[in-house]
């Protein structure tokens, strides 16, 4: 018969100590970093950067709506390859029973992929046959 565990405050003192530590260093390479680094601000080094582009105009631009769909449908493909990967590892031990599963994913997958791209959401413009670019 097993006897129930009995946790004192001394058993959680290691995690204490390492989480003291480990605060601690954070604490102190910012107090460090603040009163020794340099400190020459200048206009161009208060500016807004992104990604090495100067700004221009105003950031509240509007986007449209298929930017966003683009980027959903991207993550929804991605998610169901990575699917694919642990079926690709344990192919030999699923047998015949896994690459009919593995046949009726990808079928969907395939029929979901060709019902987004008939309805239009991978053109960007109205009228394809037009390529008018969508305005700032």
């Amino acid at each position: 018969m097993e006897q129930p565990a009995i946790h004192t405050p001394y058993d959680y003192l290691p995690i204490l100590i390492q989480a003291a530590v480990a605060l601690g260093f954070v604490v102190f390479v910012l107090i460090v970093t603040h009163y020794l680094g340099p400190k020459r601000k200048t206009s161009q080094k208060l500016e807004n950067f992104e990604c090495g582009v100067d700004q221009i105009g105003n950031a509240r631009n509007r986007y449209s709506v298929k930017y966003f769909l683009i980027a959903i449908l991207f993550v929804l493909f991605d998610v169901e390859v990575i699917f694919m990967y642990p079926w690709a590892v344990n192919f030999r031990e699923l047998g015949a029973f896994g690459l009919w599963e593995m046949v009726t994913f990808t079928l969907v997958f395939v029929a979901g992929f060709f019902y987004v791209l008939l309805r239009g959401a991978f053109n960007w413009y109205k009228d394809a046959d037009t390529f008018e670019p969508i305005k700032e």
